[in-house]
């Protein structure tokens, strides 16, 4: 059996929860990071849905792959499983992914946003986004917690992404500038 290649580009990066052999820069084809999942479990609750994030079709993400040893691929999968699939808003895919200095791109399990699930929220207007995150705490703690820890760790990364820097500035009370925009 061979080591498995998983793919974090949220809450994975910074609290991956499982064991792994080594964390690596990584790039997945065909969908992009956005926060387009209503959240009923872990950032919010059916009645005060958080927002979090899913891989949607087209584009290219930067996040970081995972390698487990071939020993821990069960176990890992497993984990994974229960840990996004409990209300099945994301589908369990095998997407291609670069993984930074390691040549060809590899197989790497990902969990893409299913677009048909009733908690798939599209791209939503951003006072929508800040007042659904602002408002929400789920299982897994405080939605705003969850956008502001994931901003800031692609920032470690090199990664910039305009929508979730916006927001955490906002959540965290950063002070604002006139000119401020995305």
């Amino acid at each position: 059996m061979a080591d498995l290649w998983v793919f974090g580009y949220g809450s994975l990066i910074w609290r991956p929860g499982f064991d792994f052999a080594e964390a690596i820069p990584a790039r997945l084809f065909g969908a992009h990071r956005a926060l387009c999942v209503y959240s009923w479990v872990h950032r919010g609750t059916r009645e005060q849905p958080g927002l979090v994030l899913g891989l949607d079709r087209g584009g290219s993400c930067r996040g970081v792959a995972f390698r487990v040893a071939a020993a821990d691929r069960r176990a890992v999968i497993g984990y994974l499983r229960e840990r996004e699939m409990v209300t099945e808003v994301y589908v369990e895919a095998w997407r291609r992914v670069a993984v930074a200095g390691v040549g060809d791109p590899v197989s790497a399990l990902s969990y893409v946003v299913d677009r048909d699930h009733q908690q798939y929220a599209g791209r939503l207007p951003l006072e929508r986004q800040l007042s659904l995150v602002r408002n929400s705490r789920g299982q897994s703690g405080d939605n705003a917690e969850y956008v502001v820890n994931t901003s800031s760790h692609l920032k470690e990364l090199g990664v910039r992404d305009p929508i979730l820097d916006w927001l955490s500035r906002r959540l965290s009370g950063a002070k604002q500038s006139p000119f401020d925009q995305l």
